[in-house]
């Protein structure tokens, strides 16, 4: 039950389909009775195939994660018995047009949003002046409908713009160190989450580097921290040039860094520590020109089976590292 609740906190389309799902039973469900009832077949068999349609489309995002495909798919079939209902019943139906606005903006991306209200808009409007009196009593009425609808239309877009916007911004905030923009400790314990999960399924090998400048204390005391934050900016950018494209790297706090490094050996992970050791030996200085230099311990994943192991013991390689006169390389078994 705990997971349940967690999963739609934490992601919002899902919590807006499972949301919108819970209301098609609740709300469009009574409604396809009484109409099948009064064997008005066509609109009752559009809103029990509309209620059917949600719930497999909210199966399916809970079963695969993937909220964009149900999404898609539910805009265009709201899109399709809104406009079945609206014929239908006419100025009665029309009214499920604005329910069809709020949940277009609010799942699908606002762009395709836009198409998909504006064509559904244009067919029942069409098919209103090929046909008077049947979805319209009049064309001023028509245009009363069409102003409402653009201008609800124009609001939902503006606030899902922004809400998607701000969720994205959110996101950065909670996944990203907001100074070097590399990973978080939220992001680290993720990435080697799965490292281990990879490990066991496909028996790949990981490398941990945690790393640790030293002496940078010294820096925001003689410095200012503006000095200091500017060197972590800089040994982040050495680093990522020093590193491959697969390796990840993350801030673990303050100076430590940790640096995950998948297919490599003790003998590959002792090379690329010597090698960022380097690197931040040759090109990372203070303000007054001397070098800044980096401590590094690390180990491989090998046995460990829980992520905490596998950090604590590379950060007792950082400390050994430390103890060896800082500046050193601390490689677990070698």
């Amino acid at each position: 039950m705990r997971t349940f609740w967690s999963r739609l906190r934490d992601d919002f389309q899902l919590s807006i389909i499972t949301l919108v799902g819970v209301l098609a039973v609740l709300g469009v469900t009574p409604y396809a009775v009484y109409r099948l009832g009064e064997r008005n077949w066509l609109v009752g068999l559009t809103d029990t195939f509309l209620v059917s349609s949600t719930l497999m489309a909210v199966v399916y995002a809970w079963r695969t994660g993937d909220t964009i495909r149900p999404g898609q798919f539910l805009a265009a079939i709201y899109s399709l018995g809104a406009f079945l209902v609206s014929i239908k019943l006419g100025t009665n139906g029309v009214f499920w047009m604005y329910v069809l606005i709020l949940f277009n903006f609010f799942v699908v991306p606002p762009l395709q949003s836009v198409i998909v209200t504006q064509v559904t808009l244009a067919a029942v409007c069409l098919f209103g002046w090929l046909h008077p009196g049947q979805v319209f009593a009049s064309g001023y009425q028509m245009g009363s409908f069409i102003v409402t609808y653009e201008l609800a239309s124009l609001f939902a877009f503006v606030f899902a713009f922004r809400g998607r916007a701000q969720r994205k911004q959110l996101s950065q905030l909670a996944t990203e160190d907001p100074l070097t923009g590399i990973g978080n400790r939220r992001t680290m314990d993720r990435e080697l989450d799965i490292a281990l999960a990879d490990s066991k399924r496909y028996d790949l090998s990981f490398g941990l580097l945690v790393m640790d400048l030293d002496h940078f204390k010294q820096i925001n005391d003689q410095f200012g921290h503006a000095a200091g934050d500017d060197v972590l900016v800089r040994f982040v950018r050495l680093v990522s040039d020093a590193c491959r494209a697969s390796d990840r790297l993350f801030r673990l706090g303050g100076e430590e860094f940790v640096l995950l490094v998948p297919k490599v050996d003790d003998e590959g992970l002792s090379g690329v520590a010597k090698k960022i050791q380097q690197c931040v030996r040759e090109g990372l200085k203070r303000p007054d020109g001397k070098p800044v230099t980096v401590s590094i311990g690390g180990c491989l994943l090998g046995a460990h089976a829980e992520r905490e192991h596998w950090l604590k013991e590379a950060d007792e390689c950082l400390y050994a590292a430390k103890d060896a006169g800082r500046d050193c390389v601390a490689i677990a078994g070698r």
